[in-house]
């Protein structure tokens, strides 16, 4: 077989982060799997339904574990191993963890798609753990009905540096560091509906390494970090209310938005992640509908750092974000529930 060209989201039935199962499936799912960590040196395990697994390999320091992979959310697969690498590795950046090295997962459709495509895709991967500084160190293959592609990545962290998504206090002001919109931009892509204008925009923002994490886990002040996937915005804050036991706060109008997300959201690119995930956290959004309610859930792959940070601590957050090149403003808040726990669940309020 030649390895002429593909259009590889034509061969799979979601995209990206997308296909991920629904939070309110996915908590069935794991329903009293957080009584098992019973382990003292598991320091993070499923009871926080946190970003990566982190265990003590002495007093101080902890080994990071983490896989993440799904099937091609764009058509080139070059872009597809690159974004599937960057997607995993941003678990350990955003435990506040430096990673070491990276296992490939990779399940290939033989009979229908070239084995040099499937090479490509690794092509991709090894080209983003290069440029994280670790070894892609081997991996795992399998015949499977649709491409998947991604890792299994393994990190090391100082014990007094792990940010976990369930340690935010109240008054902790919300950062996001990237803009959201992805699953509208690659939504229009496969529906063959993106303006030449915007062409790269979701690539270039899903290939970018969420480093800045293992520079933020060095601040004290930074209570709370975790990465922004396919439960969107709201999914993953809400994940950070409830750990923390709050309620989050959010500024509409301050959301960083991709270049081309509206534009595709006029044309009805709504991917079908969106209402999944808005059917799961239910009474716990605001009533909205449209482009806001849109934007909330859009399935984020790859996507930025939701950071909880003290307001104490802003000077030298700004610091460290624009020493790194990134000049973000805040999105909003977490705050004590007005209402008495029994009452309700932690809800995200628009203000």
């Amino acid at each position: 077989m030649s390895a002429g060209p593909v259009r590889l989201t034509q061969y799979s039935h979601g995209a990206g982060c997308g296909c991920k199962i629904s939070p309110a499936v996915l908590g069935t799912i794991l329903a009293g799997s957080g009584a098992q960590n019973l382990d003292p040196r598991l320091w993070v395990g499923n009871a926080s339904r946190d970003d990566a697994a982190v265990y003590g390999i002495d007093e101080t320091r902890g080994v990071v574990s983490t896989t993440d992979f799904f099937m091609p959310i764009v058509d080139d697969a070059y872009d597809f191993g690159r974004i599937a690498a960057t997607n995993a590795i941003s678990d350990i950046y955003a435990m506040g963890a430096q990673p070491l090295m990276a296992i490939a997962i990779l399940g290939w459709p033989v009979n229908v798609l070239p084995p040099e495509v499937a090479r490509e895709v690794v092509r991709g991967g090894r080209a983003v753990c290069d440029a994280a500084g670790i070894p892609l160190a081997g991996g795992h293959s399998i015949d499977a009905p649709e491409p998947i592609f991604g890792l299994a990545v393994t990190g090391l962290v100082e014990r007094s540096q792990i940010k976990r998504n369930d340690t935010a206090q109240a008054g902790d002001v919300l950062f996001l560091t990237k803009g959201l919109g992805v699953g509208l931009l690659t939504t229009a892509e496969k529906r063959g509906l993106l303006p030449a204008a915007f062409r790269d925009v979701a690539r270039d923002s899903m290939c970018t390494l969420n480093r800045i994490g293992q520079d933020l886990a060095r601040l004290p002040g930074v209570h709370a970090m975790t990465d922004v996937t396919g439960f969107g915005l709201a999914g993953h804050l809400l994940e950070m209310a409830e750990g923390s036991g709050l309620d989050a706060e959010v500024q509409l109008a301050a959301l960083p938005v991709l270049p081309g997300a509206r534009e595709c959201h006029a044309l009805g690119c709504v991917p079908g992640g969106t209402g999944r995930t808005a059917a799961s956290l239910g009474a716990r959004l605001p009533a909205l509908d449209g482009w806001a309610h849109d934007l909330l859930c859009d399935p984020q792959t790859s996507g930025g750092l939701l950071v909880a940070v003290g307001p104490d601590a802003l000077d030298d957050f700004y610091a460290v974000t624009r020493g790194a090149g990134l000049n973000l403003a805040p999105i909003g808040r977490l705050a004590a529930s007005p209402a008495a726990p029994a009452e309700g669940q932690p809800r995200i309020r628009l203000v």
